[in-house]
Protein backbone atom coordinates (compact mmCIF):
# COMPACT_ATOMS: atom_id res chain seq x y z
CA UNK A 1 0.00 0.00 0.00
CA UNK A 2 1.46 3.39 -0.98
CA UNK A 3 2.07 6.21 1.52
CA UNK A 4 -0.66 8.25 -0.19
CA UNK A 5 -3.25 5.47 0.17
CA UNK A 6 -2.25 4.82 3.77
CA UNK A 7 -2.64 8.52 4.56
CA UNK A 8 -6.05 8.56 2.87
CA UNK A 9 -7.26 5.59 4.90
CA UNK A 10 -5.97 7.18 8.11
CA UNK A 11 -7.71 10.49 7.44
CA UNK A 12 -10.95 8.73 6.46
CA UNK A 13 -10.94 6.66 9.63
CA UNK A 14 -10.22 9.59 11.91
CA UNK A 15 -12.85 11.78 10.26
CA UNK A 16 -15.52 9.08 10.37
CA UNK A 17 -14.76 8.29 13.98
CA UNK A 18 -15.18 11.91 14.93
CA UNK A 19 -18.63 12.14 13.37
CA UNK A 20 -19.91 8.82 14.58
CA UNK A 21 -18.72 8.94 18.16
CA UNK A 22 -18.10 12.53 19.16
CA UNK A 23 -20.42 13.83 21.82
CA UNK A 24 -23.27 15.67 20.15
CA UNK A 25 -22.90 19.45 19.70
CA UNK A 26 -25.70 21.97 20.27
CA UNK A 27 -27.24 21.15 16.88
CA UNK A 28 -27.59 17.47 17.54
CA UNK A 29 -27.24 15.22 14.49
CA UNK A 30 -29.56 12.29 13.91
CA UNK A 31 -28.24 8.73 13.96
CA UNK A 32 -30.11 6.61 11.42
CA UNK A 33 -29.93 2.81 11.63
CA UNK A 34 -31.60 0.45 9.19
CA UNK A 35 -31.38 -1.21 5.78
CA UNK A 36 -30.73 0.44 2.44
CA UNK A 37 -33.75 0.57 0.15
CA UNK A 38 -32.02 2.30 -2.76
CA UNK A 39 -29.39 4.78 -3.86
CA UNK A 40 -30.75 6.86 -6.72
CA UNK A 41 -28.36 9.60 -7.77
CA UNK A 42 -27.56 11.53 -4.61
CA UNK A 43 -30.56 10.24 -2.63
CA UNK A 44 -30.09 7.33 -0.26
CA UNK A 45 -33.30 5.75 1.04
CA UNK A 46 -33.09 3.83 4.30
CA UNK A 47 -35.77 1.75 6.00
CA UNK A 48 -35.20 2.50 9.65
CA UNK A 49 -35.57 0.08 12.53
CA UNK A 50 -38.47 2.22 13.69
CA UNK A 51 -40.38 1.10 10.58
CA UNK A 52 -40.36 4.25 8.45
CA UNK A 53 -38.31 4.98 5.34
CA UNK A 54 -36.29 8.19 5.12
CA UNK A 55 -34.53 10.01 2.29
CA UNK A 56 -30.94 11.13 2.87
CA UNK A 57 -29.04 13.47 0.58
CA UNK A 58 -25.55 12.19 -0.24
CA UNK A 59 -23.30 15.12 -1.10
CA UNK A 60 -20.10 14.36 -3.06
CA UNK A 61 -17.98 15.06 0.02
CA UNK A 62 -19.73 12.49 2.24
CA UNK A 63 -17.38 9.88 3.70
CA UNK A 64 -18.52 6.29 3.26
CA UNK A 65 -16.88 3.64 5.39
CA UNK A 66 -17.38 0.07 6.57
CA UNK A 67 -16.26 -1.96 9.55
CA UNK A 68 -14.27 -5.15 9.86
CA UNK A 69 -14.34 -7.59 12.74
CA UNK A 70 -11.69 -7.78 15.42
CA UNK A 71 -11.18 -10.16 18.32
CA UNK A 72 -11.62 -9.43 22.00
CA UNK A 73 -7.97 -10.35 22.39
CA UNK A 74 -7.07 -7.44 20.08
CA UNK A 75 -8.07 -5.00 22.83
CA UNK A 76 -4.97 -4.32 24.91
CA UNK A 77 -4.00 -1.86 27.64
CA UNK A 78 -3.35 1.40 25.83
CA UNK A 79 -6.04 0.85 23.18
CA UNK A 80 -8.47 3.74 22.64
CA UNK A 81 -12.01 2.45 22.18
CA UNK A 82 -15.62 3.51 21.93
CA UNK A 83 -18.12 1.19 23.54
CA UNK A 84 -21.87 1.33 23.78
CA UNK A 85 -23.09 -0.32 26.97
CA UNK A 86 -26.15 -0.87 29.08
CA UNK A 87 -26.34 -0.22 32.80
CA UNK A 88 -27.63 -3.10 34.90
CA UNK A 89 -29.65 -2.88 38.09
CA UNK A 90 -26.36 -3.25 39.94
CA UNK A 91 -25.01 -0.15 38.20
CA UNK A 92 -22.43 -2.11 36.22
CA UNK A 93 -21.82 -1.52 32.51
CA UNK A 94 -22.08 -4.35 29.98
CA UNK A 95 -20.89 -3.65 26.44
CA UNK A 96 -23.20 -4.14 23.47
CA UNK A 97 -20.52 -3.24 20.92
CA UNK A 98 -16.92 -2.04 20.83
CA UNK A 99 -15.09 0.04 18.22
CA UNK A 100 -11.29 0.04 18.39
CA UNK A 101 -9.98 3.36 17.11
CA UNK A 102 -6.70 3.69 15.22
CA UNK A 103 -3.98 5.58 17.04
CA UNK A 104 -4.55 8.59 14.77
CA UNK A 105 -8.10 8.91 16.16
CA UNK A 106 -7.09 8.75 19.84
CA UNK A 107 -9.18 11.17 21.90
CA UNK A 108 -12.17 11.15 19.53
CA UNK A 109 -15.35 12.03 21.45
CA UNK A 110 -13.60 11.24 24.71
CA UNK A 111 -15.94 10.87 27.67
CA UNK A 112 -18.98 9.02 28.97
CA UNK A 113 -22.46 10.10 27.87
CA UNK A 114 -25.93 8.93 26.89
CA UNK A 115 -26.35 6.94 23.67
CA UNK A 116 -29.42 5.94 21.66
CA UNK A 117 -28.75 2.26 20.96
CA UNK A 118 -31.32 1.08 23.51
CA UNK A 119 -32.75 1.63 27.00
CA UNK A 120 -30.15 2.67 29.58
CA UNK A 121 -27.58 2.88 26.82
CA UNK A 122 -24.40 4.92 27.14
CA UNK A 123 -21.26 5.54 25.10
CA UNK A 124 -17.77 5.59 26.58
CA UNK A 125 -14.84 6.72 24.47
CA UNK A 126 -11.76 6.12 26.54
CA UNK A 127 -8.33 4.66 27.01
CA UNK A 128 -8.09 1.04 28.13
CA UNK A 129 -6.00 0.96 31.32
CA UNK A 130 -6.30 -2.71 32.20
CA UNK A 131 -7.89 -5.87 30.79
CA UNK A 132 -8.97 -8.54 33.28
CA UNK A 133 -10.62 -11.85 32.51
CA UNK A 134 -13.91 -12.01 34.45
CA UNK A 135 -16.67 -14.56 34.87
CA UNK A 136 -18.88 -12.94 32.19
CA UNK A 137 -16.19 -11.84 29.75
CA UNK A 138 -13.33 -9.40 29.90
CA UNK A 139 -13.50 -6.42 32.21
CA UNK A 140 -12.00 -3.27 30.71
CA UNK A 141 -10.96 -0.53 33.11
CA UNK A 142 -11.39 2.69 31.14
CA UNK A 143 -10.20 6.22 31.83
CA UNK A 144 -11.18 9.47 30.13
CA UNK A 145 -11.01 13.16 30.89
CA UNK A 146 -13.07 13.69 34.00
CA UNK A 147 -13.63 10.09 35.01
CA UNK A 148 -13.24 6.36 34.68
CA UNK A 149 -15.38 3.23 34.70
CA UNK A 150 -15.30 -0.50 34.14
CA UNK A 151 -17.10 -2.18 31.24
CA UNK A 152 -17.61 -5.92 30.93
CA UNK A 153 -17.34 -7.18 27.34
CA UNK A 154 -19.12 -10.56 26.90
CA UNK A 155 -17.59 -13.02 24.40
CA UNK A 156 -20.42 -12.57 21.84
CA UNK A 157 -20.25 -8.77 21.61
CA UNK A 158 -19.27 -7.40 18.15
CA UNK A 159 -15.83 -5.77 18.10
CA UNK A 160 -14.90 -3.80 15.00
CA UNK A 161 -12.64 -1.17 13.53
CA UNK A 162 -13.15 1.05 10.49
CA UNK A 163 -12.23 0.17 6.91
CA UNK A 164 -12.74 2.12 3.64
CA UNK A 165 -15.89 1.76 1.51
CA UNK A 166 -17.50 3.58 -1.41
CA UNK A 167 -20.91 4.56 -2.77
CA UNK A 168 -20.83 1.36 -4.83
CA UNK A 169 -21.17 -0.54 -1.53
CA UNK A 170 -24.50 1.17 -0.81
CA UNK A 171 -26.70 -1.55 -2.25
CA UNK A 172 -30.27 -2.55 -1.30
CA UNK A 173 -30.54 -4.76 1.77
CA UNK A 174 -27.25 -3.71 3.32
CA UNK A 175 -27.32 -2.60 6.95
CA UNK A 176 -26.28 1.00 7.42
CA UNK A 177 -25.51 3.55 10.13
CA UNK A 178 -25.80 7.18 9.07
CA UNK A 179 -24.97 10.34 10.96
CA UNK A 180 -27.15 13.01 9.34
CA UNK A 181 -28.43 16.54 9.74
CA UNK A 182 -32.20 17.04 9.64
CA UNK A 183 -33.35 19.00 6.59
CA UNK A 184 -36.72 20.28 5.37
CA UNK A 185 -39.82 18.11 4.96
CA UNK A 186 -38.51 15.24 7.03
CA UNK A 187 -35.44 14.60 4.88
CA UNK A 188 -31.80 14.45 5.97
CA UNK A 189 -28.33 15.38 4.76
CA UNK A 190 -25.68 12.75 5.41
CA UNK A 191 -22.52 13.66 7.29
CA UNK A 192 -21.04 10.17 7.49
CA UNK A 193 -22.16 6.70 6.39
CA UNK A 194 -21.05 3.30 7.69
CA UNK A 195 -22.27 0.39 5.56
CA UNK A 196 -22.28 -3.38 5.91
CA UNK A 197 -19.48 -5.01 3.96
CA UNK A 198 -18.24 -8.58 3.66
CA UNK A 199 -21.03 -9.66 5.98
CA UNK A 200 -20.03 -7.32 8.83
CA UNK A 201 -22.77 -4.85 9.77
CA UNK A 202 -22.08 -1.64 11.69
CA UNK A 203 -22.99 -2.41 15.31
CA UNK A 204 -23.07 1.14 16.57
Amino acid sequence: MSVRIKLGVTLLTATLATAAFAQAPATKPTRIRGEIVSLDGDTLKVHRRSGDTVSIEMKPTVTVSAVKSMQLSDIKPGSFIGTAATTGTDGKLTATEVVVFPETARGTGEGHYAWDLGPNSSMTNANVDTVVQGTSGRDLKLSYKGGNNVVTVPPNVPIVTFTPAANSDLTPGKKVFVVATPASQGEFVAQRVVVEKDGVAPPM
